[in-house]
């Protein structure tokens, strides 16, 4: 497939470069994202506007693609309504919560411009197929929280209490910051230099641990007390000596000061001759393999989607399998969550602390299309698995990293989801003014930096198709912070208030449950004293959108789009239409 590596460098080049995209009809859930990524992958804009995107060339043919709300949303907040995300986003505060992000509207952004590499994949590999690609808002945000509605469907209960509770921290002279660790031991010694009582340290870890599981983390109030009675000074030195990191949240002026206004993902062509083999069936990328060596949940969910996509997944897992599928709540015996991340791959076990296990992992490389991994920073060059140690096996390779940070800040912390939004800006951008900024214990960032290594990867494919080059590809957390407050950043640059007003997205309270309004609606009256079907009416009778908001996510597995897999795991529905 690939001759052995050289040396030389090619000139930095996109993968749509020489196409061309024209916007068209009416606009659409995201619509600026699609065309701003067009752009940065190289495609030149030839006019029009409108929701439908068109990308043509002469080696592509021509394939489009569309972004919609659903069959039940009308925005944003509808569709976060719908889709069970402000029930997750909702939880550490007890009721459901709208995020004053567009989360639903960016993921499918992004789902659209995957669709379309995809198809201009299966056109340049000469299966012409794929013409047109449809992504929906509510597909989207279904896929965001497949996690939690896994769990919500599974055949036992929640490993940990969902309750009410969780981060950030507030110091005695008000700093308010983010804890993280990974190490049980490493809590109870942070804890116990703040002097904090030995059962509060105890029970306190396994809500903490399952945080980004459950979305909420119930720990004794006692150990905000402790917090609320120690300096900043106090917090720093105990996560110095114990090993846990702090780290202050920042604001989006402050991250609109120090953004390099870097694209989201990186993509390094370097030499190879490639020769490319005919599409075959099962998707448009049928006949690709992709080695993921992965954890948690940004790698894993990015190599999910190739998968999806027709690709062979085979997991690099440690001797005994990845430790994550026992964790509770299962389906058949298997982790309901990890089955939402990783069904459908093959897996091998590989020690790669072991020399001749990573030999047998380069020789797997070398027949690979696509190897991806989210080791910490410096590991893989520890272990002769970088890019330049598998590229000199298979020059072809597209090695995808998905990183925390991808290098961009010195002064970084851990690169964790709720670190990264707590250092970015995100926890002020998710609530409007009015409320605290906090991170959001849902897994925004490791989801959508999962979303965008797989765009990542299929652009690194695609230019691999196009050009004969290898390719390496790195994406981040950073960058899906970056993706995801754009419009507020943007605000913050210009010396304006980033927040959306109060009471933003807060959906309404009836006898029975909550209901949704469109963004763009003022709330009329207090419905408070009528049941949700009565509210609706009236809304509806006015002409205002609103949709009732899921507060339970097993409710969504009778609507019709969810299936079970053969353990008997929930599955949502393939985001892309393709036609």
């Amino acid at each position: 497939m690939a001759t052995p590596a050289t040396s030389a460098v090619a000139r930095t080049a996109g993968p749509l470069d020489g196409l061309r995209f024209e916007g068209s009809g009416p606009p659409a859930a995201a619509d600026a994202l699609v065309a701003e990524h067009l752009r940065l992958l190289g495609a030149r804009p030839d006019g029009g506007s409108g929701g439908r995107f068109t990308v043509t060339g002469r080696d592509v043919g021509e394939v489009s693609a569309r972004t919609t709300w659903g069959e039940t949303a009308t925005d944003e907040a509808t569709a976060q309504a719908a889709t069970g995300i402000m029930a997750v986003h909702g939880r550490r505060d007890g009721a459901p919560r709208g995020l004053a992000v567009d989360y639903a509207a960016t993921a499918a952004g992004v789902l659209a411009v995957q669709g379309l590499l995809a198809g201009l994949l299966a056109q340049v590999r000469g299966d012409g197929y794929i013409a047109q690609v449809e992504v929906s808002a509510e597909r989207a945000g279904l896929l965001t929280v497949s996690q939690y509605l896994a769990a919500a469907g599974a055949e036992e209960g929640e490993a940990a209490e969902l309750a009410p509770g969780g981060p950030p921290f507030r110091s005695v002279d008000g700093t308010v910051f983010e804890l993280e660790t990974l190490d049980p031991g490493v809590w109870a010694a942070f804890w116990r230099t703040l002097g904090a009582p030995e059962e509060a340290i105890r029970r306190g870890w396994r809500p903490f641990q399952f945080r980004y599981a459950t979305a909420c983390a119930p720990f004794p109030q006692v150990l905000h007390e402790t917090v609320r009675a120690s300096t900043w000074e106090q917090l720093r030195h105990a996560a110095r000596s114990s090993g846990a990191e702090v780290c202050l949240l920042g604001s989006l002026a402050q991250r609109a000061a120090e953004y390099d206004g870097a694209a989201p993902w990186e993509l390094t062509p370097h030499d190879a001759r490639y020769v490319p083999r005919p599409a075959a069936d099962g998707g448009p990328l049928a006949g690709f393999t992709v080695l993921e060596a992965g954890r948690r949940i940004q790698a894993p969910l990015a190599a999910h989607v190739l998968g999806l996509l027709g690709a062979e997944v085979i997991r690099i897992e440690p001797p005994g399998g990845d430790p994550l599928r026992g964790m509770p709540p299962a389906c058949s015996g298997i982790s309901a969550r990890w089955l939402a991340l990783n069904r459908g791959k093959k897996a091998v076990e590989v020690d790669i602390k072991s020399a001749s296990d990573r030999e047998r992992l380069r020789e797997m490389a070398a027949g690979a299309d696509v190897f991806l991994h989210n080791w910490a920073p410096g590991k893989a060059t520890q272990l002769g698995l970088d890019h330049e140690h598998l590229a000199a096996a298979n020059p072809a390779l597209v090695y995808a990293y998905t990183s925390g940070w991808a290098g961009r800040l010195t002064d970084a912390p851990m690169g964790t989801d709720f670190m990264v939004q707590a250092r970015t800006g995100v926890s002020e951008a998710v609530r409007p003014a009015g409320e605290p900024p906090a991170p959001s214990l849902m897994t925004l960032l490791d989801v959508l930096g999962g979303l965008l290594g797989a765009e990542a990867m299929l652009a690194g494919l695609l230019l691999r198709e196009r050009t004969g080059r290898g390719v390496r590809v790195d994406s981040s957390l950073l960058g899906a912070a970056d993706v995801l407050t754009a419009p507020a950043r943007a605000l913050a640059a210009q010396g304006l208030d980033p927040r959306r007003p109060a009471g933003f997205r807060r959906p309404l309270r009836t006898t029975d449950g909550w209901i949704a309004l469109a963004d763009h609606c003022a709330i009329p009256y207090d419905v408070s004293d009528l049941p949700t079907d009565r509210a609706l009416e009236r809304m509806r009778e006015r002409g205002l959108p609103a949709v009732p908001v899921v507060t339970d996510l097993a409710d969504l597995l009778f609507s019709g789009s969810i299936s079970r897999d053969a353990h008997g795991a929930p599955a949502v529905p393939t985001p892309w239409s393709f036609a």
